[in-house]
């Protein structure tokens, strides 16, 4: 699996779960990115109102293969 990769990061957020969260990163970088193929959780947080959890976030490092990186080290 060679080529060169390139990654970002985006925080995702939802009120119902971390796991939700980092699903929403994912599908919306997926709506303009192609190729999307790794992705690391780095950081996750939550938002406290009243004593409940209101809102989790993720911050999530997602990878994507650069076009036309296949054999890039030949």
């Amino acid at each position: 699996m060679s080529g060169v990769y390139k990654s970002i990061e985006m925080v995702g957020t939802s009120g119902t779960s971390f796991d939700d969260a980092a699903r929403v990163a994912v599908r919306r970088a997926g709506e303009s990115m192609r190729d999307l193929e790794w992705m690391e959780v780095v950081e996750q947080r939550g938002y406290i109102k009243g004593g409940e959890i209101h809102e989790f976030q993720v911050k999530v490092k997602l990878w994507f293969k650069l076009e036309g990186s296949e054999g890039a080290n030949s």
